[in-house]
């Protein structure tokens, strides 16, 4: 079977209950295989929110019928191994899934053939799990001791589980070090989808900078608007919503130079990338999909130089590549010397906001789903091959 259109796919993903980063890929997944069966943990999307997935409903496990799952599904991480080994995905030649938490765990037999794809290995189980514990305020206690206790269990399964799978993707270079790391296995990278072509060069640039995104801790956007109040001769406007924004509201009701905006919808938001001098990006990302975003509007990006950001910033002394500034720490004076490395750059020979855009669509929709059918055929060839191979060598022995 050399035709993808007629393989039996599935495709697993951890949890659907809304509309974000990684269910943008799930959604590019199932464009490339419209005959797909969809499982997940959970599936609590309303029937207006089901457009990317074409209707469907996924398969479910029995976590879906726990009490209190639809808001507080999360609690039960500690059971979604064994939710994913009881999903039963027979009679699927390649199944896929989109990773970032236990999705990769699915059992699968010895004629399927699974690549995963891996937004993340488990965050708050790897290496960032001191700063889940210090944020989620257990870093003491018997709850403390119990939380280590099962993230211990989850680091056990996950590299356990890294066993069953046939071929890692991964969605950036960073990602790609991270699963070396924890799995000792080799991944390809295939960048996320970016919808650059819904995305339009800006017409109308204006003098100030722009800082959008969630506003939880990990984003750092009141290390943004700090940076900003010290420097109350330029303009900074913040788009988002989040945990952190009575923070933000507080830090910029004394700074005039900084305004709120709050939550705007996409084509707002898409209005004012193209608006701004340039982008404000502060937070260590797997991949970032913002800042390609923006550069597609052809708006430089100045980014906290480390995860993604490395690999879609591009900070070049030729104005013919450079698409934007990259700083080295995730402080005040690293933002503010940024800004004025970025401003001095573009009185020197600027930003070409072509070189932005074109920079920007090395990310597009088209190139993941060509990727992402590489990756597929190749996978299903390399386990045909493997299967002859086998059974030559067991035709040269001579049955047992």
């Amino acid at each position: 079977m050399t035709d993808p259109a007629n393989w039996k796919v599935a495709i697993v993903h951890e949890w659907l209950v809304d509309y974000s980063g990684s269910e943008r890929v799930v959604e590019q997944m199932l464009h490339c295989f419209p005959q797909a069966t969809l499982f997940s943990v959970v599936d609590f999307l309303p029937d207006e929110a089901r457009g990317f997935l074409g209707g469907r409903r996924a398969q479910t496990s029995f976590i879906q019928r726990l009490p209190g799952a639809r808001r507080h599904f999360r609690h039960y991480l500690p059971l979604m191994p064994l939710a994913m080994e009881q999903l039963d995905l027979r009679g699927h030649d390649l199944v896929i899934s989109s990773s970032h938490a236990v999705a990769k765990g699915v059992i699968t037999g010895p004629d399927q053939v699974h690549l995963s794809y891996v937004h993340t290995p488990m965050r708050y189980a790897w290496d960032l799990q001191h700063e889940y514990l210090r944020e989620a305020g257990l870093s003491r206690g018997p709850l403390s001791w119990l939380t280590r206790a099962a993230l211990h269990y989850l680091r056990q399964w996950d590299v356990r589980t890294a066993h069953g799978v046939d071929c890692f993707v991964a969605n950036s270079a960073y990602i790609a070090r991270r699963i070396r790391k924890a799995y000792q296995r080799d991944a390809r990278v295939l960048y996320p989808p970016v919808d650059t072509a819904r995305l339009r060069l800006g017409t109308e640039r204006q003098p100030h900078y722009l800082v959008a995104s969630r506003m939880v801790p990990y984003k750092r956007i009141p290390l943004v608007v700090e940076a900003f109040a010290a420097m109350p001769q330029r303009r900074l406007r913040v788009v988002g919503d989040g945990p952190d924004m009575p923070r933000v509201r507080a830090l910029a009701a004394a700074h005039p130079n900084i305004e709120v905006l709050g939550y705007l919808s996409s084509a707002a938001l898409a209005e004012e990338m193209g608006k701004a001098r340039a982008f404000v990006f502060a937070a260590e990302e797997d991949f970032g999909i913002t800042p390609v975003e923006v550069q597609a509007c052809g708006t430089p990006v100045i980014a906290f130089g480390a995860g993604g950001a490395v690999e879609t910033v591009v900070d070049d002394p030729d104005p013919a590549r450079r698409t934007g500034v990259l700083f080295d720490a995730q402080t005040v004076p690293a933002v503010v010397s940024a800004v004025a490395r970025f401003e001095q750059l573009q009185a020197e020979g600027g930003f070409d906001p072509q070189v932005c855009r074109r920079h920007a669509e090395r990310f597009s929709v088209d190139a993941f789903r060509a990727g992402l059918l590489l990756a597929a055929r190749q996978a299903m060839a390399a386990h045909r091959s493997s299967a002859q191979h086998g059974l030559a060598r067991l035709a040269a022995g001579g049955l047992p």
